[in-house]
């Protein structure tokens, strides 16, 4: 009876990470269709608009690592709850924001948010399910993510033609307080990791490594969003892009030298950990790329509507419904290594005949590459976190997710950043994909080198 309650138990409390993941993405994806609406309402420039991403983006890059450390001291399911009202009051301002600004520092709050709860659901769940079982375990959370996924666009463009963009920050409201009632409800002492008996002082804690990451990736990020604007060798820009250099190395040698880092680089020294964690940032670079760029290229170039536009990014994501789970299992299989190997072909592959079809200004034509696209997402998300989280002591699960997140954001934010300036340097879709395709499959030298056979 005992053991069929856990079992029941795990499970439910699958349901409510599965959510956590999806709020996420969803709120990831649902904001893209709605751009140039928010550009038009807000009077907000192109690269304005993209700041209300990668806001987002940024704050949770800066704000992970952090969360991610101190999710190892504290009671996880008190840490979680915590998470979930900042994310529900930075939905409040957003939805009530006045003008770019407001709602750019709206987003940054949500990103903070994110950063909490996210890395904190992948712990307890690490926790909650043995290694033989997680494969599955994290594919049906990728499935749930996948609906969230999938839905955002078709409900974010939905929501900006019949009723306001504002309404995509609304919705998540209830949603955040129904997965923090659900994780109360099902929780149970043994979800907590083992704690080290050290408290956040005694441990000595650090507290500049935060100050240097926070500051080097605003001045990286910055200096190559305003590039276009600014110019590319402008004194602000330059300063602000060697300022940022600087930063990075100094913070890395802090890291290394300090007793209790905010980020335990030694952790990049184990292949399938450091394998995983570029092809998680290549990974969420080529996404947050797609999602932002195919909802634009359909309203301003090809002259679709939102919901159309919408739509079309829905569908492509919708076959992850069902390969999600397929690749789960064959993940727990076949191992990591090869289910990669062969869906970063078909991934990267995908973006190049998006490339070639975004030269035909055809909608139809578009939806061939996205739906393959869509259908071989999950073969690098699953298999790489499976690999990561079984590679990484039980104790800093939430150091691994935390150091993960921060470069998998990183990947997001810079590759956003970039993939706005070369879009604003030659005003072309076609290119755009096409670098965003190559960059794609470096993922496969990536896995050869790092991931092992199993």
């Amino acid at each position: 009876m005992i053991g069929s309650l856990a079992e029941h138990r795990k499970w439910w409390l699958l349901a409510a990470m599965s959510g956590v993941l999806g709020l996420i993405v969803f709120d990831e994806t649902v904001v893209t269709v709605s751009l140039p609406s928010i550009a038009d309402e807000l009077g907000l420039s192109v690269s304005a608009t993209h700041w209300v991403v990668n806001a987002y983006l940024l704050s949770f890059t800066c704000a992970v690592a952090l969360a991610g450390r101190l999710g190892d001291h504290f009671s996880r399911r008190s840490y979680f709850t915590a998470g979930a009202v900042l994310f529900s009051l930075s939905s409040f301002f957003a939805a009530v924001a006045t003008d770019g600004a407001m709602l750019i520092a709206a987003r940054a709050l949500q990103g903070v948010a994110a950063a909490i709860i996210f890395p904190t659901s992948i712990a307890i769940l690490t926790t909650a399910f043995r290694p033989e079982e997680r494969g599955v375990a994290f594919g049906y959370q990728t499935t749930v993510g996948a609906i969230f996924m999938a839905s955002g666009p078709l409900i974010g463009g939905f929501l900006t033609e019949v009723v306001s963009w504002r309404m995509i920050f609304w919705i998540g409201i209830p949603f955040v307080f129904a997965i923090g009632m659900l994780l109360w409800l099902v929780w149970s002492p043994d979800y907590e990791a083992k704690r080290n008996g050290k408290s956040l002082v005694s441990a000595g804690l650090d507290k500049s490594g935060p100050v240097f990451l926070i500051l080097a990736l605003l001045a990286l990020v910055t200096s190559v969003m305003q590039g276009p604007d600014w110019g590319w060798l402008s004194p602000l820009t330059v300063s602000l892009f060697l300022f940022g250099c600087a930063l990075v190395t100094l913070f890395r040698h802090w890291e290394l030298t300090h007793p209790a880092p905010i980020l335990d680089l030694s952790l990049l020294k184990i292949p399938d950990f450091r394998g995983g964690v570029v092809i998680f940032a290549i990974f969420q670079f080529e996404k947050i790329a797609l999602f932002v760029f195919v909802a634009q290229f359909l309203q301003s170039t090809v002259g679709t509507s939102p919901i159309l536009s919408g739509a079309a990014v829905s569908l492509a994501i919708l076959p992850t419904l069902g390969t999600s789970i397929i690749i789960g299992k064959l993940t727990d299989r076949l191992g990591a290594r090869r289910v990669v190997l062969i869906g970063a072909a078909v991934h990267g592959a995908a973006i190049l005949l998006l490339a070639l079809a975004s030269i035909r200004e055809n909608y139809l034509l578009m939806l061939i590459p996205l739906l393959i696209w869509g259908a071989s997402m999950p073969s690098i998300a699953i298999p790489v976190r499976r690999e990561q989280m079984n590679s990484v002591p039980q104790e800093k699960h939430g150091q691994a997710s935390g150091i993960n997140l921060t470069l998998q954001m990183l990947g997001g934010s810079m590759g956003l950043a970039a993939m706005s300036a070369l879009h604003a340097e030659t005003q072309s879709y076609a290119i755009l994909f096409a670098v965003v395709g190559m960059i794609t499959l470096l993922v496969l030298p990536v896995a050869m080198r790092t991931i092992e056979r199993s």
